[in-house]
């Protein structure tokens, strides 16, 4: 018999943590949103990722390759130059699994 922590059980009503995991990512609101840089210059910003640095730095990768842009992950979230919203949208639910209707556009 396996024992987990009163904060677990609260968290995830006694779930195993492999499955408390899944649904708390499957449960994560994605935000993606345009900024404005000096001089003009557009960034879209994706916040609202799991708190993994290796997994930031791997989307950020994949990204930054699919687009054809520089970019930077950085304080739990990523950078892109140029407004790429609908397209990482839809890279992140083709490629990384995340559900559509956890992923937010903001204008």
């Amino acid at each position: 018999m396996v024992m987990y922590s009163s904060l677990d059980e609260s968290l995830c009503g006694g779930l195993p943590p492999e499955l408390c995991e899944q649904l708390s990512i499957e449960q994560q609101v994605i935000k993606i949103r345009l900024d404005e840089r000096k001089f003009g210059k557009e960034v879209t910003i994706i916040e609202g990722l799991p708190d993994d640095k290796n997994l930031l730095k791997q989307i950020a990768k994949t990204l930054k390759t699919k687009l054809a842009t520089g970019g930077t992950f950085k304080e739990g979230r990523i950078e892109l130059q140029g407004d790429h919203r609908h397209k990482v949208k839809q890279i992140l639910i083709d490629e990384f699994g995340f559900q559509p209707e956890n992923i937010l556009i903001l204008d």
